[in-house]
């Protein structure tokens, strides 16, 4: 008689990145030790008991963003990963304003009519997430997404996340929209007609050998800048 592993606290609330119940809205548990999580954890199923009462979601939404930034602030003395005093970054050559922007997303946007030679059209987003260790060892693949596509049509499949909210809304993850109401503002210049998607969990040192191929494809498209879009 085979007899289950007992799953530790520390494994569950981990297991919301990167794991069974890889869920983007809860990744930031995996931040949180394990009073902290407990302590946002009690606090939620209280503020879902509230609903039951008729209580607004607010609360929670409220709960969930407060608990995002304690996990995600450096602390202080703290190492800062996310900060970078130097990079490959190059000063815009005129203003914003009449820059043509492009948009490049890590969420794993595609055109149904166009898929990725990567399966992932064929491969229920159930499926993908099962194959997270493959993905993170492959090289990405860069698609290209006509931006006058209705953006409903869009597909996403990804790993490394839960992609509700993104199927649902592309602009989530995929802002094309917002881009292009900026340009009719005057903010950026334009917006490029393409738009680039990619799964983010990847061979991250193959990502980086793609990306002077990649380059060359969005500066051959006329694009003068990025807006760049992690997920």
């Amino acid at each position: 008689m085979l007899i289950p592993m007992r799953e530790s606290f520390e494994d569950f609330k981990n297991s919301f990145s990167y794991g069974s119940r890889s869920d983007l809205s809860f990744k930031f548990l995996k931040a949180l030790n394990d009073d902290q999580a407990a302590e946002f954890l009690a606090r939620l199923l209280h503020e879902v008991g509230e609903m039951y009462d008729g209580a607004g979601p607010e609360a929670l939404l409220d709960l969930a963003f407060e608990w995002q930034v304690e996990a995600y602030t450096p602390k202080p003395g703290a190492e800062r990963p996310y900060v970078y005093e130097e990079g490959p970054f190059e000063p815009l050559t005129h203003q914003l304003e009449e820059t043509t922007v492009g948009l490049v997303t890590s969420s794993g946007h595609f055109d149904p009519s166009d898929p990725p030679g990567d399966g992932r059209a064929e491969t229920a987003q159930e499926s993908i997430i099962d194959r997270i260790d493959e993905f993170l060892r492959n090289a990405p693949e860069l698609s290209a997404v006509d931006l006058s596509i209705d953006l409903p049509h869009l597909e996403v499949v990804h790993p490394g996340y839960d992609t509700r909210s993104a199927s649902r809304d592309p602009e989530v993850t995929f802002p094309a929209r917002a881009l292009q109401r900026a340009a009719t503002r005057g903010e950026i210049g334009s917006l490029a007609n393409t738009g680039y998607s990619f799964v983010g969990a990847c061979s991250q040192g193959r990502l980086r050998k793609e990306l002077d191929h990649w380059i060359d494809v969005w500066k051959g498209a006329g694009i003068e800048a990025l807006f760049l879009v992690p997920v």
